[in-house]
């Protein structure tokens, strides 16, 4: 299948257009071993390294499948609308003064209209950006110097920031990388655009993106459905926050559900990684590369050294990674090889008995690999080759190597210091099919990424996000309690008995027709618990109006509910809207728990039972629904169909809905159901 943008990503044909930069490029390709023509376009100079000088598009031999715009802004219009006119393949806009700058330079938007406009249907990458490097094939548009050199398959890497492209090229730990992008303002062509055009390249084993901000949800679904059926990994280092829009918050939910927290909900259900630093990228594309996702999250270790255990242990706690116990069939050939005075585990420490004792160590590898992980791990700091012999360390090495080669078992080598891991080393290992790892905490996040992406491509295909919505017109108003729930129950959702009053002596006559027990609200408020306007367990009459006039100068009104059996937990349900991901909820431990525990889960629409069990599994307060301690088991199956009710009513009023917020959603037991106590809905009249 051809992708829009083969011919510029890989060019048999480079123009390069402006002064410095535009030279820079085309050392770098005669560097990088460039084999395709190069011309350079200038109006004075004849010659630039060798190679004849154009004066302008026309003159140019043919249509440049890529170009290199180093020019000022205003320049770079002109030439693109003629590189455009010409049929050229695509190009690189060097040039700043566009969107980015808009609060400086009052034309920046506009410029980059017509840059746009300009370009037509011939694509271009940035402005504001460097452009990228094709180690592949050795055609770079990359006006600086970098790290890399022609390799015959790697990984690609994009990145919003031209420095930290640069930076990435310099890494000595092993990591083959086949392309380096870069994407500016992203005015035309975004990052995921160009991820999936790498991934297209049969040469590329797994793609990472370095973001700010994903620039369309359509695009991330398209990358993330490229990944899974070429099977080739996709991860993501997401920083910083999207652009939204700022509003008083008034529920709970605001203060559960930030825009990471729906990043990474995002990145999960479109099964694409998602790691936290750049150190822990390369590892996680150096595992991808060498093997793709990993099969589960159960990881053996050893080590030489009881302290390297402990790290190692250490290190996973937190994380879903399974350091599952020795299987019995691996206990006698572990014994035989290294003796009695080891305590067999895993991680094990198989102390220095072996040391250098090539039959034994073998012989010991081999039957950690036989446990079936999905990773196993050595952990082996290199000596400095300046001051020490690494005889004995390659001894282990090769003992690694035959047992790996010789079961099929996928494995690493862990130097717990990244310098103790000399890049030669590392590609060797590489080479040999054996990942070289630089960090344990590093080394468990990737295995973490890599398990969690294979979870996912188990898993069927999750359905398209509803995604943004055009918001219709009006004002913003806040629903009452007693309209809020009259809506919800419409969708199924139980509601307690009640009555709405407008004075203290209606509210009592109201309990009395209920019945009683009852709880008293304030309408017309928000955060009725903390402003004094809820009371439970009315029992007369009486009660109940002493306890309306108490709160009458906070309310426009009051609402009288049966009151609830006492629940087996209380969650919060909430609903809010993301600029990219669309609308979303937010599940969690509710009542007076939700800013004391912070236990939540994101759940995109459409969802679907299944997944909101899942999410309902992660909860902290899962426990208390499978009856803690001896308690009663909540009714699980009513509290997810109440909020599958919940995304059914978020998916039908998307549009208009600002905020919704459950809180408490109460649980009764086994077959009782579950009851909204509170509901809060903000919406566009």
């Amino acid at each position: 299948m051809t992708n829009p943008l083969d011919r510029l990503i890989r060019p048999k044909s480079i123009a390069v257009f402006g002064g410095k930069e535009a030279r820079r490029v085309i050392e770098q390709c005669d560097l990088l071993g460039f084999s395709g023509e190069i011309w350079p376009v200038h109006p004075k100079l004849d010659e630039v390294h060798g190679r004849r000088c154009y004066r302008s598009v026309a003159d140019l031999p043919s249509a440049p499948d890529a170009s290199f715009v180093g020019v000022n802004r205003t320049l770079t219009l002109d030439i693109i609308r003629q590189l455009a006119a010409r049929g050229a393949g695509g190009a690189v806009c060097y040039a700043s003064g566009f969107l980015e700058a808009v609060s400086e330079l009052a034309d920046g938007g506009e410029l980059q209209e017509k840059l746009l406009e300009a370009a037509g249907d011939m694509p271009i990458i940035g402005p504001n950006c460097y452009g990228f490097v094709n180690a592949l094939d050795g055609a770079l548009l990359w006006p600086d110097q970098h790290g890399m050199t022609r390799i015959a398959g790697g990984v690609a890497i994009l990145t919003q920031s031209s420095n930290i492209a640069l930076n990435l090229t310099m890494q000595t730990r092993g990591l083959p990388i086949a392309y380096l992008m870069t994407a500016g303002n992203q005015a035309q062509i975004g990052l995921c655009d160009l991820a999936i055009a790498a991934l297209e390249d049969p040469r590329v084993t797994a793609v990472a993106l370095h973001v700010e901000g994903f620039d369309s949800l359509d695009a991330l679904q398209r990358l993330a459905a490229r990944s899974r059926a070429l099977k080739k990994p996709v991860i993501a280092l997401k920083v910083g926050r999207s652009e939204a829009a700022q509003r008083a918050a008034v529920s709970h939910t605001a203060s559960l559900s930030g825009n990471d927290a729906v990043s990474g909900a995002l990145l999960d259900r479109l099964g694409i990684g998602r790691v936290s630093t750049l150190p822990e990228m390369v590892e996680t594309l150096k595992l991808l590369h060498a093997g793709g996702p990993l099969a589960s999250n159960a990881i053996s270790s050893m080590s030489c050294s009881g302290g390297e255990a402990s790290l190692m242990a250490d290190s996973a706690v937190g994380r879903a990674i399974d350091f599952r116990a020795l299987l019995p069939e691996q206990l006698p050939p572990l014994r035989h090889a290294l003796g009695e005075m080891v305590t067999l585990a895993n991680p094990l420490d198989y102390h220095t008995f072996v040391w250098g004792d090539l039959a034994r160590l073998t012989e010991a590898f081999k039957a950690m690999f036989a446990g079936n992980y999905a990773l196993n791990l050595l952990v082996l700091d290199f000596p400095r080759a300046d001051r020490c012999d690494p005889a004995d360390w390659m001894i282990t090495v090769v003992a690694w190597n035959t047992a790996a080669k010789a079961t099929g078992a996928r494995s690493g080598i862990v130097a717990t210091l990244g310098e103790n891991m000399p890049e030669v080393m590392a590609q060797r290992l590489m080479a040999d099919g054996i990942v070289s790892f630089c960090g344990i905490s590093e080394t468990l996040a990737a295995a973490e990424t890599a398990a969690a992406i294979g979870a996912a491509w188990r898993r069927p295909a999750a359905a398209a996000l509803l995604g943004t919505t055009a918001e219709t017109g009006g004002d913003i108003i806040l629903l009452s309690e007693a309209d809020a729930k009259a809506e919800l129950a419409a969708f199924g959702l139980k509601v307690p008995g009640g009555r709405k009053a407008d004075t203290p002596e209606e509210a009592a006559a109201a309990a009395a027709e209920l019945g009683f027990p009852v709880v008293l609200k304030g309408l017309g408020i928000a955060h009725k618990t903390e402003a004094g306007a809820v009371v439970l367990n009315l029992s007369t009459p009486d009660a109940v109006r002493l306890a309306a006039e108490g709160m009458a100068s906070k309310v426009s009104g009051y609402l009288i509910e049966s009151m609830i059996e006492k629940p087996v937990a209380e969650l919060i349900v909430g609903a809010s809207k993301d600029p990219v991901a669309g609308p979303f909820l937010t599940i969690g431990a509710g009542g007076i728990l939700v800013e004391l525990l912070e236990d939540s889960a994101i759940l995109l629409l459409p969802t679907t039972p299944e997944e909101i069990e899942a999410a309902l599994s992660r909860l902290k307060i899962s426990k208390l629904l499978d009856g803690y301690r001896g308690g009663p088991k909540a009714d699980r199956m009513a509290l997810v169909a109440a909020v599958a009710s919940v995304a059914d009513y978020v998916a039908k009023e998307a549009a208009r809905l600002e905020e919704l917020d459950l809180n408490p959603l109460m649980v009764l037991s086994e077959g009782k159901g579950a009851f909204v106590a509170d509901a809060l809905i903000r919406r566009r009249s």
